[in-house]
């Protein structure tokens, strides 16, 4: 009887949260908060928006964030009235414009039925919760082309402020490193054998720990057993072959055999805004304490034989 009176009251209070909302024609909760106005999105334009996603409405347990663009890069997408569009604010789309925030309410309930997340979820997605979107749209765009310059212009922007959060890190700290072309930094104890670098051509045979910048977390080591990823003679890399993140493989040159130091890597060039989860967050920086205890020559690269077509294929 008690959890059928608290369900009811959980009911009663998500339904006084949407007073006034409007409802989709899919059901869904939403209201909207004018900006200055203007023409609003159409179906084949481009929008920029930041938005954020939570879950609401679990009873005793805290509403979770589950993501955010909010004080991040943007998000950008084309207008969508198909399929994929159903029960997202995509619904609502076309009818903001440049400035306008909204919310938009959607039953977890309904999601589980529409196969659209795990039906089996019942921790994060509790039975009788709600997620909430939140967006703030933020321009339009009526070509790809335009979306695309307005990326770059961002991404350009957020880098620098990765590198920036970075060099404040080291200022904080009292670290000295040398800056690579991208961005990274690299902060020297020992230089190491001068005469056998750890640099493109070769392999290094290198031993880390990696730690995140925000708060000192260890998020992988190959120093003891800790991450299972224990490896005496180190972690094999090919240098400047791309099979590591950016900021290792700019980094790795400035060391030899022998060698030892810190590297700090800005969000853009380790694992950028995907993160790597769980132990990895989007737009991490990262600081590696790294030794690298061999260096040796990599193999040649396999060459590309021809393939030999049938005769009715040439």
């Amino acid at each position: 009887m008690k959890k059928i009176i608290f369900a009811a009251l959980v009911a009663l209070s998500l339904a006084a949260c949407q007073t006034n909302y409007e409802k989709t024609p899919l059901g869904s909760a939403y209201k909207i908060f004018p900006g200055p106005g203007g023409e609003k999105a159409a179906v084949g334009q481009f929008v920029k928006y930041n938005y954020e996603v939570m879950i609401t409405g679990r009873g005793s347990k805290k509403d979770t964030l589950l993501t955010s663009t909010y004080g991040k890069m943007p998000f950008y997408s084309a207008v969508d009235t198909g399929a994929r569009s159903a029960y997202s604010y995509m619904e609502i789309m076309q009818q903001l414009s440049s400035g306008d925030s909204a919310i938009l309410i959607v039953s977890v309930d309904t999601l589980k039925s529409k196969n659209i997340i795990d039906p089996n979820d019942s921790i994060v997605f509790v039975k009788g919760s709600s997620v909430q979107f939140k967006l703030k749209l933020l321009n339009i765009f009526k070509t790809q082309d335009s979306a695309m310059a307005d990326v770059q212009k961002e991404m350009d922007l957020d880098n620098e402020k990765a590198v920036k959060s970075v060099e404040d890190y080291m200022a904080k700290n009292s670290f000295k490193g040398v800056k690579t072309k991208s961005g990274a930094y690299v902060m020297i104890d020992k230089p190491g054998d001068l005469t056998m670098m750890a640099d493109s051509g070769t392999i290094a045979y290198v031993r880390y720990k990696g730690y995140l910048q925000e708060n000192g977390d260890v998020f992988d080591t190959n120093t003891d057993s800790s991450k299972g990823h224990y490896m005496a003679g180190g972690y094999p890399v090919t240098v400047a072959t791309h099979t590591v993140i950016q900021g290792w493989d700019e980094a790795l040159p400035y060391f030899g055999k022998g060698g030892s130091g810190k590297v700090f890597v800005p969000a853009f060039l380790g694992y950028g805004p995907r993160g790597n989860p769980p132990a990895i967050p989007g737009n991490a920086g990262l600081v590696f304490d790294i030794e690298i205890l061999d260096v040796k020559p990599a193999p040649p690269a396999p060459k590309n034989n021809p393939v030999q077509m049938p005769p009715a294929q040439r």
